[in-house]
């Protein structure tokens, strides 16, 4: 009798020591889980089966979602971001060695297809396709007034797959087939490598990718056979990349036991990363060349150098990236890049510039607020807001915007009218090159050298025939303003030219020997000031 009356007591005891048990382990377990579904997360949730089951019209759920990521990510910071399944390898495709696809790089004047150059040894070249060929279709798919995003894609594909090109040349009445195999293109992050004089080297890096590190020191290698003693590293426009590349990168200049950076954040404990003393290049006068465009893995390597006082970082203000992204894949390929941490110079100044969650493109749009208040052109107009602190030689750096090059060197303006301005913005000098070439391209491949290709130019009244031909699109010719603006419309024409017939190396070669920044360089180097003083 007092058994049964205390089995009722047993079970609601041994109920309650469940929950217990239960909500111990869940809590243990499943990071809190249960506190977070009863938080704002769960609205999220909640509003979109609301949706689903009773909206007024039927909606794709899967489209809103996609919708909605990137809205939510940019509520934290600019550099938090969605990338969707189908744009996530191509995103990624810059900063790997390789892709899969035909292997050329092309232009749409118009809306046609018209290859500027088939890659060195690529699938496209061994099947015979040459610049200025007009791919007109893909298969069965018309290519003429395709968008050029999809004809990546449709040009792309798995490797060792076949995809049929339908080309028109100039010169053939009857296109052409050619069946090209799609193979391994390498992509390269290293646009030029060469002496600018017989002791100083000079390399240029366009992004931090998988290879870029095993690029750099191909190219430092060849630069020492050449007999390199002083090195230039151009860093301008590089928006950044891996991290560890930055580091291995400038572990190549350092002392054992330097600090390259520091990464720390609310989740993320503080990591240095310091030099081990095994870099090749530790006693090599350096300068570092950075503009408003270099950013992020970009900063690291100046950063650096510059609070280590190894070298010189010359040109003008950089763009002011001081966040880590981390990447997160979901089951359906897409993939969330979230900021996780802040990383530090090795003074300890972070060098991420203000911003406000929600605020994206007044974030972007702040360049354009240097320009117009004339910090690209005076360097007084720099606006220091972050704190200062002290290098290793105790010389003051700021952060909270950038990094502040120790030598500054304005935008060169000389010779700089509307009519040339507008004859850039218009697009008009591109595409006179772009006929240019297109009608003069066997004899122009025909010259062995820069030098020689350039001297031929030179010869042909290019600038005349520009305003002839810019005055029948709509661009007036205005004679004095032709005058005074010359030397920018050669450079622009040639260079256009050189770079359509030859390589990047050969265009930033040429436009090297007129570049403000890269002389400033040179003159820092030949007067033996590259290492800074306190």
């Amino acid at each position: 009798m007092n058994k049964s009356r205390l089995t009722p007591l047993l079970i609601a005891l041994s109920l309650i020591l469940g929950i217990l048990v239960g909500t111990f382990y869940a809590n243990h377990f499943s990071g809190n889980r249960l506190s977070i579904i009863n938080t704002g997360s769960n609205k999220i949730n909640y509003l979109l089966q609301m949706i689903d089951n009773q909206y007024v019209d039927t909606v794709n759920m899967n489209t809103l979602v996609e919708q909605s990521m990137p809205k939510i990510l940019s509520e934290l910071d600019p550099h938090s971001s969605y990338i969707s399944a189908s744009d996530a390898e191509e995103a990624n495709e810059d900063l790997k060695g390789s892709f899969s696809g035909v292997g050329i790089s092309f232009n749409m004047p118009g809306d046609t297809v018209c290859v500027a150059m088939p890659i060195k040894g690529g699938p496209a070249e061994r099947v015979g396709i040459m610049a200025g060929d007009r791919i007109v279709r893909a298969d069965t798919t018309n290519l003429i007034g395709v968008d050029a995003n999809e004809v990546k894609r449709l040009l792309k594909g798995p490797k060792g797959s076949t995809v049929r090109l339908t080309v028109v040349r100039r010169g053939r009445e009857k296109p052409l087939i050619f069946a090209v195999v799609r193979g391994d293109i390498p992509v390269k992050t290293i646009d030029a490598s060469y002496m600018l004089d017989q002791e100083t080297g000079y390399i240029r890096v366009r992004s931090f990718g998988e290879q870029t590190y095993a690029e750099f020191m191909i190219a430092m290698a060849q630069l020492n056979v050449d007999g390199m003693k002083h090195l230039i590293l151009d860093l301008r426009g590089n928006r950044g990349g891996y991290m560890d590349i930055a580091i291995q990168m400038s572990n190549e200049f350092l002392s054992r036991g330097q600090l390259i950076v520091y990464k720390q954040g609310r989740k993320s404990p503080r990591e240095d990363y310091r030099a081990d003393g095994h870099g090749s290049f530790q006693q090599m006068p350096i300068v570092v060349l950075i503009d408003e465009g270099s950013a992020s893995s970009s900063e690291i390597v100046a950063g650096a150098i510059q609070d280590n006082d190894r070298g010189t970082v010359l040109g003008r203000r950089s763009f002011g990236k001081g966040l880590v992204q981390q990447p997160m894949e979901f089951k359906d390929g897409s993939v969330v890049r979230l900021t996780i941490a802040r990383y530090y110079t090795p003074s300890g100044r972070c060098i991420q510039k203000p911003y406000q969650p929600g605020h994206d493109q007044d974030y972007e749009n702040e360049l354009i607020e240097r320009y117009e208040r004339g910090e690209y052109f005076v360097e007084d107009s720099i606006r220091q807001t972050g704190e200062a602190y002290k290098t290793r030689l105790g010389r003051t750096v700021y952060g909270g915007g950038g990094i502040t090059p120790d030598i500054f060197v304005p935008e060169d303006t000389t010779g700089v009218t509307s009519y040339f301005r507008e004859a850039m913005w218009s697009g008009h000098i591109r595409q006179f090159t772009f006929d240019y070439c297109d009608q003069h391209r066997t004899e122009l491949s025909k010259f062995r050298t820069l030098g020689e290709l350039r001297t031929y130019l030179q010869r042909q009244g290019l600038l005349e025939k520009f305003a002839t031909y810019a005055d029948t699109q709509g661009l007036r010719r205005r004679n004095l303003m032709l005058y005074r603006s010359r030397q920018l419309f050669e450079r622009a024409i040639l260079s256009n030219i050189i770079y359509d017939i030859r390589d990047t190396q050969d265009y930033w070669e040429y436009l090297n020997e007129y570049d403000p920044v890269v002389l400033r360089a040179l003159q820092v180097i030949r007067a033996g000031e590259t290492v800074p003083t306190p």
